[in-house]
Formats: structure tokens, sequence, C-alpha cells
């Protein structure tokens, strides 16, 4: 901030900028909060003692130029594996065996009313808010008031703010009890506010969807947004599986789907040594290897990708498949590990990225992280190139397409 408020101009700076964030919120937020059902008394309520949070990511205050962070181009991406760290899938699975037991008659309510497996609520909820146990400390309304004010996002910011007046009107939590993460998600399910709006359930009868502190009320909040994103009951999310090394990692992708009995007739098999269930092998699914030839292989249902509407990492939707399986039926770790494939620059990821762009392939956008569609456009060159195909991208390849 001391590129935008100088030396001993940034008190002043700042105090100035106070007083506009002030005027904002009753000349922009208060009429759109109003026309919403929203009382004074409640808008009040909201903004007492909320002054700008100054510490926020992505900030944009009145009048300076809007920047790209450094860190933003420069962050590093490594093995995806870093992802499943031993402590983060071990604590996952057993306070979820725990809460499985204590919550065991709500689990079964919402498994029966959504259709979605008690084992993949839990999962979401520990990786979310560590079961309740994680510390969300922020205020919502100073988050959001802030970033709708002065973000990068601004709109989209002050959109949510709105909604989270609705949802203190409606007295779901008091508004002085509304607490999020510093980009503005509420409670143990983490949902933003306009996803309160739509998907937030009462668990327990009582009339509100408290996320905050109602552990059946979060159970079911969780199940309700995946049933109503279009989990399929009664499919798997997914199997981890052993590739013929004679195909292809470039068959990858959701727009690449086919029945399963046609994957195992190509040779795909379960590293369990099981088949594939009965019912599956009809039904379509999808080949899924996030870290190309250097991790685990999986075929996948579409139920993966509903997961991916809770975040839209394919790392997170495999850690919440993951650790729910181990919840449930113990299983242990992958097959296959992942490879040390060292650390890149998201921007050396972008520089892979434009030269496969640049001869024809479609990489998803130019963005720096390696999704499917990246992965396997860096296979079909390197097929084409005759190399051995990996499918995902190294300093070697950062090397030959910067030539």
């Amino acid at each position: 901030m001391a590129v935008v408020f100088p030396f001993a101009a940034q008190a002043q700076d700042r105090s100035a900028v106070e007083r506009q964030f002030q005027a904002w919120l009753e000349a922009t937020v208060w009429p759109r909060a109003r026309a919403e059902g929203v009382s004074r008394r409640t808008f009040d309520a909201a903004f007492s003692g909320v002054s700008l949070n100054w510490e926020l990511p992505d900030l944009v205050p009145p009048g300076a130029p809007r920047r790209t962070p450094k860190q933003q181009r420069q962050a590093e991406f490594g093995s995806p594996g870093r992802y499943f760290s031993r402590g983060g899938i071990d604590g996952a699975t057993s306070v979820g065996r725990a809460m499985a037991k204590r919550h065991a008659t709500t689990l079964a309510a919402v498994e029966r009313s959504t259709g979605v497996p008690a084992r993949i609520i839990l999962a979401i909820w520990g990786r979310e808010s560590g079961y309740g146990r994680v510390d969300i400390p922020h205020n919502a309304f100073e988050v959001l008031g802030t970033k709708g004010f002065m973000s990068t996002r601004a709109d989209y910011f002050t959109g949510e703010l709105i909604a989270a007046l609705v949802i203190a009107e409606a007295q779901h939590v008091p508004a002085g009890r509304m607490k999020s993460s510093w980009a503005g998600a509420l409670g143990q399910p983490q949902f933003m506010p306009s996803s309160f709006l739509s998907y937030a359930a009462d668990g327990d009868g009582d009339g509100h969807a408290d996320i905050w502190r109602s552990d059946a009320d979060t159970i079911a909040s969780i199940g309700t947004y995946l049933a109503r994103h279009g989990w399929v009951s009664g499919r798997d999310w997914g199997f981890e599986v052993r590739v013929p090394e004679t195909l292809s990692c470039a068959l990858e992708g959701p727009d690449q789907g086919r029945p399963i009995r046609d994957w195992e007739a190509m040779g795909f098999a379960r590293v369990s040594g099981r088949p594939f269930p009965e019912h599956e092998r009809g039904s379509e699914g999808y080949l899924l290897m996030p870290a190309g030839r250097h991790g685990p292989a999986f075929v996948v249902t579409p139920n993966f990708y509903v997961l991916k509407e809770y975040n839209m990492s394919d790392l997170y939707a495999l850690f919440v498949g993951h650790v729910g399986d181990r919840i449930q039926f113990g299983v242990g770790d992958f097959a296959r590990g992942w490879d040390d494939v060292g650390r890149l620059y998201r921007s050396e990821i972008a520089t892979i990225q434009q030269a496969l762009e640049a001869t024809g392939h479609d990489v998803g956008g130019v963005d720096g992280l390696p999704g499917f569609k990246t992965r396997r456009s860096i296979g079909r060159w390197q097929e084409a190139n005759g190399r051995q195909p990996t499918c995902f991208p190294t300093a070697s390849l950062v090397s030959a397409f910067s030539k």
C-alpha cells in the first residue's frame, strides 16, 4: 500500500478513503438493500463499527491504478501430491469417522432426501472448515464491504454484500455473528452469501439455516448444494485405475467420456483388483490424470464434476472423493504415488500454454494452471513430436517452448 499512500500522507489518505466508504454505503448499498427488503435496523446493525480492512488482497483504492500483483503472476505451481498431505488426509479421515457416528441420524436423513452419500458430505465439511473446528474470524460485512468498495471484483462483492444483508434480515444469524473467511465465504460449509440464499437448509427443524453454529444445518446445506447441482444418486464419484502404457494420457477429459465397460475393454482396470460395479459399467465415465503420467489415474463419473461445482479444482474434488472413501470404506493411500515434478511459476506454465495455442491446441485459456485441456494438449504435442507423452508441464517443456 506504500505505493498508493506513501509515507506521511498514508494515514490522511486512508481517512479520506474511509469517509468515501461510509458515503458509498449510504448512497449505493443502502438503496439496493432496502429494495431487497432489508430494514434500516438490520443495515445499521450490520455496519456498526465496520471500517475498511486494508489487509485484504486485491484492493484498488479510489484513484489508484489497477495492478496485477506479482505474486499472482509468479505464484509457484508444484506437484499435485502436495495437496494430499499426510496430516490433512489422516485428520480429515479420523475426525470424519467420529462425526459419522455422532451425526449418524442427521446424515442418514440428508442422504435419503438428497441422494448424496454421507461420506461425501463429511469430506466436504472436513475440507472446508475442519468439521467446524477451524476458526472463521472475519466480520462478513467488513470483508464484503471492503471488497465491494475497492477490489478488483467490486461488482461481484457488492452483490454478495447485499445477499449477506438479506441473510441478516431473515435472522438466520445476528449480523454481528456473521463470520466469514477473508474472501467472504460464510460458516462451516464456506458458502458465499448468494449460495447461502439458494442452498442453505434447516437440518434441525428450528426454522433457520445456521451454518455457523448448527452441525445439522451444515450437513443439510452441503447435501442440498450437491443435489441441486446434479448429484446422481446411486453412482460413485470415481475409481483409481491402471492406464495401459500403450494408451494415450491425452484421452483425459469430461468431453471424451465413454461407457465404463469400454474403458474396461481398452485395458483399464481398478487398482484394487475388483471389477467395476455392474451398475456402473454401462454408464459414462471419464479419464482423470491430474498429474499426467506422474501420478495416479482415475475413471470418474459425472458426480466428480458435481464436486467441482463446489470448488473448481480437480484436486479438491479428488480429495473429497478419496477422504470420503477412507471414512466409509477404510481404503488406503492411492496405489500410484505422486512424482516430484519440481515447481514451476504460473508464468512458465503460461508460456507453455501460449506456445500450444499458437500451434492450434485448445488449452482452455492461458491462465498458468494446468487443467485437463492443458495436460492433454501437452500429451498430444509430445506424441506429435516423437516424445514420450507425460501430459504434464515440466521445466524441460518450458525450455523446449522458450527456444
